[in-house]
């Protein structure tokens, strides 16, 4: 599997949710673009083709209702909007023209992260499914990893680690990228949390000569997965 990083648009017209989201989404491991208001997202669509939105719900020039309404006829990017109003009839007005689903302001960036993950599995099954990389088999549905042939046995978090380091095949990911998708932005423990884990999932493989999952030297971490036996 070639490496893959999915795309999100983020439109908010706060220049500070704009530049925390960008900064966020990109320690994640996806791709950003951002816009202002729904009109320059709409120029930004045809070009970057996102395969998801991201979206105020107050903005000038063009609003999240109204883009909303616009954007089904450019692109199937399932729609996550953001809100200051929390009522009921708010939310619903956002859900009925169009938005898979919303999160009000202030929100929690983990939660964000989990709600995105959703609508990307949802949304585009082929991509987040099974997936084979060399000797590893990525199975997202079941939250479970083979390598050649032989299920690990693996803890929620080393799961979540090893399937990071999976999408991201041949990649420096430095440590702060992972803490950020692994424990979360707002994670307030001990760095050293990854070479730990890194060291569970080094044992489990048996890769006592780290050929599997290398250390780049003041840069983070690399997994260069061996071809299938």
């Amino acid at each position: 599997m070639d490496s893959f990083s999915f795309r999100i648009l983020v439109v908010d017209d706060e220049p500070s949710i704009r530049q925390m989201l960008d900064l966020g989404l990109r320690k994640a491991g996806y791709v950003v673009k951002t816009a202002a208001n729904g009109q320059i997202a709409l120029e930004l669509i045809p070009e970057f083709d996102p395969h998801l939105i991201i979206l105020d719900l107050m903005m000038p020039i063009m609003d999240g209702n109204d883009l909303c309404q616009a954007v089904p006829e450019i692109s199937q990017a399932p729609m996550i909007m953001l809100t200051a109003k929390n009522s009921a009839k708010d939310i619903v007005v956002g859900l009925r023209q169009g938005a898979n689903d919303y999160l009000t302001k202030p929100f929690h960036f983990e939660e964000l992260l989990a709600r995105i993950e959703v609508q990307l599995r949802n949304r585009y099954p082929e991509l987040t499914g099974k997936h084979t990389i060399g000797a590893f088999c990525l199975d997202e549905a079941h939250h479970s990893i083979t390598f050649n042939n032989c299920q690990l046995s693996l803890s929620p978090t080393e799961y979540k680690l090893l399937s990071y380091l999976l999408w991201n095949p041949g990649q420096i990911l430095s440590k702060n990228s992972i803490l950020t998708h692994v424990w979360g932005y707002d994670f307030d423990g001990e760095d050293n949390i990854v070479e730990v884990y890194i060291r569970y999932l080094r044992d489990k493989l048996g890769d006592k000569e780290h050929k599997l999952i290398q250390t780049v030297r003041g840069a983070g971490y690399r997994l260069v997965p061996p071809l299938k036996h």
